[in-house]
């Protein structure tokens, strides 16, 4: 049913169909290069090391994010940051992953 297991410690599941259905913000955490390399479609492109730098833009967006990245573990990284900032964001993992869920 598209659920998918967060990274970083989390003891449950959540849908990543639930939060595309909410019109969440797929951020793609990877560098650049990684990025234009492929992406999931509609992704916006802020690497991890300024998405702290970023937190008053993406607060603006007053969506849900999924973050997204190669592995799963920048993007839980991402993750962590954006919720410890009161945004509500799950790990969609691999771009891949989250790319798949896109219709």
């Amino acid at each position: 049913m598209g659920l998918f297991s967060l990274f970083g410690g989390s003891t449950g599941t959540v849908s990543i169909d639930d939060y595309l259905q909410k019109d969440a913000v797929i951020i793609d955490v990877r560098t650049e290069p990684e990025f234009y390399e492929g992406h999931a479609k509609g992704s916006k492109n802020i690497p991890l090391h300024i998405i702290a730098d970023q937190i008053s833009d993406i607060k603006k967006m007053d969506k849900p994010v999924i973050t997204c990245c190669r592995s799963g573990a920048r993007s839980g990284s991402a993750a962590s940051i954006l919720k410890h900032q009161g945004i509500d964001a799950i790990n969609g993992g691999p771009w891949q992953n989250v790319a798949s869920y896109i219709k």
